[in-house]
C-alpha cells in the first residue's frame, strides 16, 4: 500500500497531483453543462463536481473554476450573466465528444458546434440543451458562494425543467440511469457506464438489509 503524507502530496508533479486528487471520490456522474451568454453565444462543459442538495425544493449545487490568467471559465461568467444552465447526461459512445468540451476553445467558439452537439431550446428558457441528451436538466440559479479556501465557486440552482425516458423511471419515482445508458468519469479522464448494480429496500433497524 502507498503512503503519502500532506508533504508528499504538496511535492508531487502538478498534473500528477491533479489527477492523482480528482480519483479519489471514485465514480462520479458526468454531465455537460450547456449555458450561452447575454449576447446568445452557447458553450458546452464537462462537469463531474455536481451533486443533490435537496428535493423540496428541488436543489443541485456543483463546484465551478473561476478564469484565471492561463484559462478562461465561460460556464461560471454565463451562468451568472443569464442566472440558468442546462445539465445533459450521456452515453459511452459520445464520451469522445464530451470529454473534448474540456479542450480550451475561445469565448466565441461554440463546443456544441465544435464538438458534434446539436443544441436545442425550451420556450422561455434561456439556457440550450444537448438535442437527443438521454437526461436533461434545467436550473435557475439560486445562490452564488464563492469559496475563500481556494477560490472555486459554488453553484446551487433549482430545477426548473426535466426530460427522460418515461421507460427509464421505476415504480418508486426514481430513475434508472443504467437503462439511460449514462456515463459515470473517474478522475478527469476515464469514462465507463455502470451495470444496475444491486438495490435494497430503505434500511431500518429491524430487519437485515432486503434486496430488490
Amino acid at each position: 500500500m502507498a503512503h503519502l503524507t500532506a508533504p508528499d502530496i504538496a511535492a508531487m508533479v502538478p498534473q500528477a497531483r491533479a489527477l492523482l486528487i480528482n480519483s479519489l471520490p471514485g465514480y462520479k456522474s458526468a454531465m455537460l453543462v450547456g449555458t450561452c451568454d447575454a449576447a446568445g453565444k452557447e458553450n458546452l462543459a464537462m462537469v463531474s463536481s455536481h451533486f443533490h442538495l435537496g428535493s423540496s425544493p428541488p436543489l443541485l449545487a456543483m463546484i465551478l473554476r473561476p478564469s484565471t490568467g492561463e484559462s478562461e471559465r465561460h460556464t461560471l461568467h454565463n451562468l451568472l450573466e443569464t442566472r440558468c444552465w442546462s445539465l445533459n447526461g450521456f452515453s459511452l459512445d459520445h464520451a469522445e465528444q464530451a470529454h473534448q468540451t474540456s479542450a480550451p476553445y475561445p469565448k466565441d467558439q461554440s463546443e456544441f458546434d465544435a464538438c458534434g452537439f446539436d443544441s436545442e431550446w425550451l420556450d422561455e428558457f434561456g439556457a440550450p440543451f444537448i438535442k437527443g441528451s438521454p437526461l436533461q436538466i434545467g436550473c435557475l440559479l439560486r445562490e452564488h458562494h464563492p469559496l475563500e479556501i481556494n477560490g472555486t465557486h459554488m453553484i446551487i440552482g433549482e430545477v426548473q425543467h426535466l426530460k427522460y425516458p418515461v421507460t427509464a423511471q421505476r415504480g418508486d419515482g426514481g430513475l434508472s440511469l443504467s437503462d439511460m445508458g449514462l456515463v459515470a468519469v473517474v478522475g478527469l479522464d476515464t469514462y465507463t457506464q455502470p451495470h444496475a448494480g444491486l438495490r435494497f429496500a430503505p434500511a431500518d433497524t429491524t430487519s437485515p438489509p432486503r434486496q430488490f
